[in-house]
């Protein structure tokens, strides 16, 4: 399929405030970093729709989102794995701009412990995830638009049992690479956040940690003496969709958690 090469990528304001009035689609968006996107986008102005399946955890992300003085926010439940219930959410969410995909569950277990059918679902889910998202987004995006997917320190930094988990993340780092190659005449931009341990709802239950307590005392030794909060992680994919010159990049925010 040919396409038509357009006029180089505008120019805009590369701070956050450049998203006011901006329309962001957050798929994942009930909890942990993409929740804390959504808020800190509506706090400066954006239209943000949240998709997630679960419709009570969505509605209670809503809900929290709209808190923010000023916020323009919607819900959509939608699965994030599922193609055709992405292209429906996306045609409900009418005109976009930037697209956010934090979905994606994990698939822990050493490799002759966990058979393929334990971490497939996960394991998919996380990449056609992302490349579905991707075929329902590129379209509708303008030129300037952008498209960001969630990475992980582990990929270069592996832990013993979570193979697949980290197999799964190294095919999304690729993904956005060639996406921005491909993508690029059309004038979109693609990038990943390859994030460290953050303190969200989905890290305190794989880890085990009950409460704020064993949070801490977990993070104690990382080497700035805790873990990264989700609003922490989110400011990074506000920072990648402002900047209209940041594409094929892959940015890391653990911190320092690589460097050990």
């Amino acid at each position: 399929m040919s396409v038509i090469t357009l006029a180089p990528v505008p120019v805009s304001s590369p701070m956050p405030a450049g998203l006011e009035g901006r329309s962001v689609v957050i798929v994942g968006g009930s909890s942990g970093i993409g929740l804390a996107a959504g808020t800190l986008l509506a706090s400066i102005g954006a239209r943000v729709t949240l998709v997630a399946r679960d419709t009570r955890r969505l509605a209670a992300a809503v809900d929290r989102v709209r808190a923010t003085p000023g916020a323009t926010v919607a819900g959509i439940t939608a699965d994030g794995t599922d193609e055709a219930d992405l292209e429906r959410a996306f045609d409900r969410a009418g005109a976009v701009d930037h697209v956010l995909v934090t979905a994606g569950a994990l698939a822990v277990g050493a490799l002759l412990d966990t058979p393929r059918e334990q971490v497939g679902d996960a394991v998919e889910g996380r990449i056609w995830g992302a490349y579905g998202t991707a075929r329902a987004a590129v379209r509708r995006l303008p030129a300037g638009g952008s498209i960001t997917f969630s990475s992980g320190v582990y990929l270069t930094r592996p832990i013993p049992g979570a193979s697949a988990a980290i197999a799964g993340i190294g095919a999304v780092e690729g993904l956005t690479r060639a996406l921005a190659v491909e993508l690029a005449p059309r004038r979109l931009r693609v990038n990943a956040i390859r994030y460290g341990v953050v303190d969200t709802p989905l890290s305190r239950t794989s880890m085990g940690w009950a409460d704020d307590a064993a949070v801490a005392e977990a993070g104690r030794t990382a080497p700035l003496g805790r873990f990264g909060t989700a609003e922490e992680a989110a400011s990074a994919a506000v920072f990648v969709m402002a900047n209209n010159f940041v594409t094929g990049t892959v940015i890391t925010v653990d911190g320092g958690q690589s460097l050990m």
